[in-house]
């Protein structure tokens, strides 16, 4: 990876994270979601024969799929699914959020009403991969929120089935249905409905360009949890990091794509050539090999800050999906970071971590919008609605505050909403 000093990186475009407009893209998108709007489950099996090379009689997956699924998963997989399950399911517990009410004043109650989302869509990457942890990230909180209806789109594979561990983990989620769909006519039809696919009023999960474009263009008849953009981790190390630690999990990001971005922050130069060397050394054995060379040529960087506060507030400059703190007294330094999707501390605390099993969920902020947003969790499925009941008197009581500030706004038709209250002979 390129060495630079914390001056260049700041004098440069390197923290741009804006994505280019691709009108070509744009344009396939919106052709696939408006085919799916006006001709529902026969555009989805259009696209997925011309996509996926998969002819479906059936979009969705059945209950002897299910069994089969289970079956063919090793027994390992079904005790990690579990335990994972739990760590999450426990962590997001604390999220949870209840409806409340206070006595503002005599004959005054204030409050707010928590109601969860009735239908929910998750979207699961498919293709070469399979993504059992994203299912349980994605799924959990909604349950956990009392969402009733969860619906998951995903890929099919060649042969007309779903991975079977994502069906394991959907399973073990308590999902109600499962769609042999993917791309942008699946969250085209997750959000118009089809004759088959039930419309939902919120679509989560990530996906490729086209998927992350379809939700881009749907956002406002339905809502979306965020657009996602390749994955990032930032690591800032200083001497008393192991260098054979931060080249791993700097590699553990760089693998997802040729557009994933990985970056060290550190004080020392010594110690940021050692870190590339190592780096070429575990890269050699791994085996997507050719990926990871390409996002550390493209998007690869270390950073080397005038001293540790430096270093943290670059990081923040950045606003990583991923941000590890590989540094003496990691918790000490916490306080200084203000924009990171998830915060990672010390040497034992790698990303993979959190990707799988921790609990804190792993639907991050990308693309520096960190610097406003939060990971995905319960409160992304609820609504919250404000309650008001005055009483009579507790109303009179204000009518000519009321009217004055209706007034000043010249919206009379709400002064004279009070007055008519005031006039009232029974008042």
């Amino acid at each position: 990876m390129k060495i630079i000093t914390a001056e260049e990186f700041r004098s440069s475009d390197e923290r741009s994270s804006v994505q280019s407009e691709d009108v070509t893209l744009d344009q396939t998108v919106l052709e696939i979601i408006n085919e799916v709007r006006k001709n529902g489950d026969e555009a989805l099996s259009y696209y997925t024969e011309k996509f996926d090379d998969v002819k479906l009689d059936n979009l969705i997956v059945s209950e002897q799929e299910f069994d089969e699924a289970r079956q063919l998963v090793r027994p390992e997989f079904l005790t990690s699914i579990s335990q994972a399950y739990k760590n999450i399911a426990a962590f997001h517990q604390a999220q949870t959020e209840k409806s409340w009410f206070m006595n503002q004043g005599p004959g005054i109650v204030l409050g707010q009403k928590v109601t969860p989302l009735e239908t929910v869509g998750v979207y699961i990457p498919g293709g070469k991969a399979a993504y059992p942890s994203s299912v349980l990230m994605n799924v959990i909180p909604a349950k956990l929120a009392g969402v009733k209806n969860i619906q998951i789109v995903t890929p099919p594979l060649a042969d007309g089935k779903i991975n079977p561990h994502v069906l394991v983990a959907a399973e073990e989620a308590g999902v109600d249905k499962i769609y042999k769909v993917g791309g942008a006519q699946a969250i085209a039809a997750l959000a118009y409905g089809t004759e088959t696919v039930e419309k939902v009023a919120k679509i989560v999960g990530p996906g490729n360009a086209f998927v992350a474009r379809a939700k881009k263009w749907v956002f406002g008849d339905v809502a979306i949890d965020m657009i996602a953009g390749p994955s990032e981790i930032c690591v800032v190390a200083d001497e008393t990091a192991n260098t054979a630690f931060v080249a791993a999990d700097l590699l553990s990001q760089a693998e997802h794509d040729e557009s994933a971005s990985a970056i060290c922050v550190t004080t020392n130069v010594n110690f940021a050539k050692k870190v590339n060397a190592e780096i070429e050394r575990q890269t050699a054995t791994l085996e997507r090999k050719a990926i990871i060379e390409q996002s550390l040529e493209q998007n690869g960087k270390i950073i080397i800050a005038v001293d540790v506060l430096d270093a943290l507030e670059i990081a923040n400059e950045i606003a990583p999906e991923h941000l590890e703190l590989m540094i003496e007294n990691p918790s000490e330094k916490l306080p200084y970071i203000k924009n990171a999707g998830a915060i990672f501390l010390g040497n034992y605390s790698p990303e993979p971590l959190g990707d799988y099993f921790a609990g804190p969920n792993h639907t991050l902020p990308t693309s520096g919008t960190a610097r406003f947003a939060s990971p995905l969790g319960v409160y992304d499925f609820v609504k919250r609605s404000s309650v008001i009941s005055y009483s009579k008197e507790a109303l009179l009581g204000s009518t000519d505050q009321i009217k004055t500030l209706a007034n000043i706004e010249g919206l009379t038709a709400h002064a004279n909403a009070i007055e008519v209250r005031k006039e009232d002979p029974d008042a």
